[in-house]
């Protein structure tokens, strides 16, 4: 199986990044963060989340995303957001893939998913709820991708 990579777009919280980073080094994916961020990547609560797996992390940075794409310009992505029409289940995850998330408080700018709506996958919740937490949200992204491949690397 190819990469499975997770892109979060100007994260604000550094307890959900590492979250992240852990299940990122767990699973074998990669890790891109999209500035702004909303913390200092030496922050003592990032770096307590991901505990001590910050050293089988594959981690990139990027300044926008127009930077992200000028990087990877032929990128099969999808974008997970609450205002998409489609279940996260309804679509066959090729490798490699990325799969975005945005930041805690406002998600992904609504120009890059109004441009992209072919690749928006919201996670089904009950009527009134808003969102799951973005290290939650990010980890069932990366098992739903492994789950159709096979789980292929896990034990």
């Amino acid at each position: 199986m190819g990469q499975i990579n997770i892109v979060l777009v100007e994260p604000l919280i550094p307890q959900n990044t590492g979250n992240i980073a852990r299940t990122c080094a767990a699973t074998g994916a990669s890790l891109h963060l999209i500035r702004p961020l909303g913390f200092e990547i030496d922050s003592a609560k990032l770096k307590r989340a991901g505990l001590d797996y910050w050293d089988s992390l594959d981690i990139t940075y990027y300044d926008g995303l127009t930077d992200f794409f000028d990087k990877h310009p032929d990128a099969d992505f999808y974008c997970f957001t609450s205002k998409a029409k489609r279940a996260y289940t309804d679509v066959p995850y090729p490798v490699p893939v990325y799969l975005f998330f945005g930041k805690e408080t406002t998600g992904l700018p609504t120009e890059f998913t109004e441009a992209h709506p072919d690749r928006c996958v919201r996670l089904p919740m009950r009527p009134g709820q808003r969102c799951l937490n973005l290290s939650n949200a990010a980890a069932v992204g990366v098992y739903e991708v492994l789950r159709q491949h096979g789980f292929p690397d896990q034990v």
